[in-house]
């Protein structure tokens, strides 16, 4: 098997990907790649090989494997879109073929599995990111520059929710491994950090089955000096997906789905109770993931192991923050 594309080699021509599961996230992931330029997704694997058929006719995709090792070696990088507990094995095969690495979250099950794949993806010299589409968000962009601008003034407070009930059938959500956790409260923790950073103290309830399968916790993160984030996860009920973001001059608001929204809007104070409001848009490419995508392709053609956006340092210290809440509700 030959080793990982060289960057003056992968500049030449379009990086080829191949994808790891069939479900529908890679359903949207690959009609994303059709945007962007320099990315091409020329294989497919399923251990199902109808699934692997007919998600790659679907897509004109002329490579389709049941034994993933196989299509290792015929791509340059790896999309992973597997069940969660899945993600450290198949990452951790993908990277010893010497592969770039884009893996659907979670990275890993934890703190310890996320800084084992960052050392191995480092030692082999491939690029490893888990894919926060979030993170790559133009309105998220914008929402750290109005802070950055001290528009809000002292940003002292952030609220999020992730919750819907999902159906209750076979797939891996509700199996050992499934975790609203991971699935959804990553999103509002991720956020947390990208604007306060790691947090000082850590509290949070919630509601565990015997197997270990989170179903539902809410949680406060706290920092020394004052500021806070309340979060919640769920898949058993509805939660209002909005966020906002308080600040001493003004707070944001974004509408629901706050992860993937192209709008938010900024509520200045002007006295005596009252607020004008300026409302923010960013233009959403496909289904969301184009920033993202363009951002990995970029940086793997540069020859970068990580994107500053989404670095092993911050995905690590985020995967820190979801372990103390799982040991919080658990205990």
């Amino acid at each position: 098997m030959s080793d990982a594309v060289a960057p003056q080699d992968a500049a030449r021509r379009p990086l080829r990907w191949g994808v790891v599961g069939t479900g529908g996230i890679s359903r949207q992931m690959v009609s994303d790649f059709a945007l962007v330029p320099d990315a091409e997704v020329v294989a497919v694997a399923s251990r199902d090989r109808a699934r692997a058929d007919a998600f790659a006719d679907e897509f004109d995709i002329a490579g389709r494997f049941t034994d993933r090792s196989e299509m290792f070696g015929a791509v340059d990088a790896v999309y992973i879109a597997t069940p969660h507990v899945t993600h450290f094995d198949v990452a951790s095969e993908a990277i010893a073929a010497r592969r770039h690495v884009l893996c659907e979250k979670p990275l890993g099950m934890s703190e310890e599995q996320v800084r084992e794949l960052t050392t191995r993806a480092a030692d082999a010299g491939v690029f490893l990111m888990e894919a926060m589409w979030m993170s790559f968000n133009p309105l998220i962009a914008r929402l750290v520059a109005l802070i950055g601008e001290g528009v809000l003034g002292e940003v002292r407070s952030l609220r999020a929710a992730f919750g819907a009930p999902f159906p209750q059938d076979d797939s891996s959500r509700w199996k050992p491994g499934g975790s609203a956790l991971l699935d959804q409260g990553i999103y509002p923790v991720t956020l947390a950090h990208t604007l306060f950073g790691p947090p000082d103290s850590i509290r949070a309830s919630g509601t565990v089955r015997e197997d270990g399968v989170d179903l539902r916790e809410e949680f406060t993160l706290g920092w020394a000096d004052g500021r806070f984030a309340h979060g919640a996860s769920s898949m058993v009920d509805w939660l209002d997906t909005s966020a906002a973001v308080g600040g001493t001059e003004a707070f944001v608001t974004i509408p629901r789905g706050f992860w993937w929204a192209s709008q938010l809007t900024v509520h200045h104070h002007i006295g005596r109770g009252q607020h004008c409001e300026e409302v923010v848009e960013v233009e959403r490419e496909g289904n969301g993931y184009v920033p993202m995508l363009r951002a990995v392709v970029a940086a793997v053609h540069s020859g970068a192991l990580e994107h500053p956006l989404h670095t092993a340092a911050t995905t690590a210290a985020v995967y820190r923050t979801l372990d103390a809440i799982r040991s919080e509700i658990t205990r």
